[in-house]
């Protein structure tokens, strides 16, 4: 039975014995009929009140925040209050997970190393996450409402916007002390006229398409060099008459060019081993004193007496005793890179001092010194860049290839170690490659002093 007969037949119900009761009145006073009248209207007018009464409850908390509970008054009342607070609740849950939604949504968008912003019809800004707000130079709070092309000034951009071009742009955002490189996409939505804009760093990647071909450049120019001597040679001794001396300085001319060749060949391969390979083994131990005697061999070998060098002693107990981790060819590599150089480039009687030295805190250091050309100080923060040369004829007439310190430095970081520069012109150089305590290990008890124990 629904609750409307229910309510129906209690209505009447009611009316009903209350007709009864003022009939029985109206017999007493001897007018049944008129009692059963009166009976039955204060039946009604009582029962009008009584839902009157309850209506105006239930209006009243309808008007309020409706935070308390609804009235319970009565089958009709009470089951139109409950169905409206269950109404009223649902209504709120699926609210609260509709923002629940938003925020996980914002969330991602925040997440996403790209920056998305939401223009509407005018262009006003809508809403901007913290990537692009860094991109465009923009307050993700202050700048809501504002129009997009007021506070981004880029001719590209603001074009882009008016033509609706639906092709990425790239354009410079100064907002930052280091100005970015910026891809800007921008994406018509909804119906009436919003735009989605997404804006990527490509910075990186700009700079390193700006690497590759620099890189590609140099070693075309690097090779085609030498290879342009040996076919000129190669015609010269294949088209004219040459007599054995004039043939002797040529093939030794076509030797040297070719050994040039070779060294920039295995350099490069040098450095997409270094590139490619996972990192040296942490428990891969090699005596500090072999690796030192062979820079020292080498460098006697390539400076020929004509320099004053000092090196460690290989034989000494504070070097015998202690032991480097890593890969020691690649250790051996970075060490006599840095001692042949300053070899090169320091004239005949300067001095170059090779260093060790263990450092108080534990790790060790190795230092090249020498009294050579110098380099001034702009030059220091790109001396290992891939064919950087200071000075290039200076660097190939020594036989230079370039890529000695880019080596240097893959190697030293593969290490966990650092490497500092520090040059003056006319005032010599000095290299050095400070090795981390987890690298270094004494076999021996080894007598350290606080100050660096130079050898």
């Amino acid at each position: 039975m629904s609750l409307a007969l229910k309510r129906l037949l209690a209505l009447l119900l009611n009316l009903s014995l209350l007709a009864l009761v003022g009939g029985i009145v109206g017999f007493k006073l001897g007018a049944p009929a008129v009692g059963t009248w009166i009976g039955a209207l204060l039946g009604a007018a009582w029962a009008g009140w009584r839902d009157a009464c309850r209506a105006v409850r239930l209006v009243d908390w309808m008007r309020g925040n409706m935070e308390a509970q609804a009235p319970r008054d009565g089958e009709l009342w009470g089951e139109l209050a409950y169905r409206t607070e269950r109404a009223l609740l649902h209504s709120e849950q699926r609210t609260q997970l509709e923002r629940r939604r938003r925020e996980e949504f914002l969330d991602a968008i925040e997440a996403s190393p790209n920056g998305v912003l939401l223009l509407d019809a005018d262009e006003q800004i809508v809403w901007l996450s913290q990537v692009a707000a860094v991109h465009l130079g923009l307050d993700p709070v202050r700048d809501l409402g504002q129009r997009i092309t007021n506070l981004v000034r880029a001719p590209a951009f603001v074009a882009a916007l008016q033509s609706g071009s639906t092709e990425p742009l790239l354009m410079m955002s100064g907002s930052l002390p280091a100005q970015l490189s910026l891809s800007v996409l921008v994406r018509s939505y909804g119906t009436v006229g919003q735009r989605l804009v997404l804006t990527q760093d490509v910075t990186e990647r700009q700079r390193n398409e700006a690497m590759r071909r620099d890189f590609v450049a140099n070693v075309s120019h690097e090779i085609r060099t030498p290879l342009t001597v040996l076919a000129g040679f190669v015609e010269t001794m294949a088209t004219l008459p040459l007599g054995p001396e004039d043939r002797e300085r040529m093939l030794q001319l076509m030797t040297q060019q070719t050994r040039r060749m070779q060294t920039l060949v295995t350099d490069l391969l040098t450095l997409a081993r270094l590139e490619g390979s996972p990192q040296p083994a942490p428990d891969d131990w090699h005596p500090a004193a072999e690796l030192l005697e062979q820079v020292g061999v080498e460098v006697a070998a390539l400076s020929r007496g004509r320099h004053l060098i000092r090196h460690p002693d290989a034989s000494d107990e504070a070097v015998a005793g202690v032991e480097i981790a890593g890969n020691a060819s690649e250790l051996l590599s970075a060490m006599t890179n840095l001692a042949s150089n300053a070899v090169r480039y320091t004239p005949e009687e300067g001095r170059i001092t090779v260093v060790w030295a263990l450092r108080p805190g534990g790790g060790a250091l190795f230092e090249v010194c020498d009294s050579g050309i110098g380099i001034a100080r702009d030059h220091l923060p790109r001396l290992t860049e891939r064919f950087y040369r200071v000075d290039g004829s200076r660097s190939r007439e020594t036989g230079g290839t370039g890529l000695g310190l880019s080596i240097v430095k893959h190697v030293v970081q593969r290490h966990g170690a650092e490497l500092s520069i520090d040059s003056q012109p006319g005032q010599g150089s000095t290299f050095c490659i400070l090795f981390p305590a987890s690298r270094i290990r004494v076999r021996r008890p080894v007598a350290a002093s606080p100050q660096l124990l130079r050898l």
